[in-house]
């Protein structure tokens, strides 16, 4: 049975827990210690949707600012985009602004897009608390 393609951008800044997010979607795992991703990574996963086969192409881009300017290269082409944010940090939540506005000026108008808030680890706050 042929799969069906689709391409999955995941952003947000440093730090947020995308490549976590996506390690837990993807494998089930999590990892406790923290990691920066250069400049982007790629890993898929197969999906049945309404009988159908979806394979699932998800690219965690790097949160930091110098690869900003890479990330777009990865909205080419994209189906979705997935914003993550850290529910602890007020400053991933606001520059969710930066990420959506980059997206609209440079993906597909007609992509998809998903806001996720993920904790990162830290227990100690809501929003606003660093």
């Amino acid at each position: 049975m042929s799969s069906l393609p689709a391409k999955v951008v995941v952003l947000g800044d440093s730090g947020v827990g995308k490549s976590n997010l996506l390690l837990r979607f993807v494998s089930g795992d999590y990892r406790t210690e923290h990691t920066l991703t250069i400049g982007a990574s790629f890993m898929t996963k197969m999906m049945y949707v309404c009988d159908r086969v979806v394979k699932l192409n998800l690219w965690d881009t790097a949160g930091q600012e110098r690869y900003h300017a890479l990330a777009r290269m990865y909205y080419q082409d994209a189906h979705a985009a997935v914003l993550v944010y850290d529910i602890t940090s007020r400053a991933s939540f606001e520059a969710l602004r930066r990420w959506l506005s980059d997206l609209r000026e440079h993906a597909p108008p007609d992509l998809g897009k998903f806001n996720h808030s993920h904790c990162s680890g830290r227990q100690q706050g809501r929003p606003g608390a660093t």
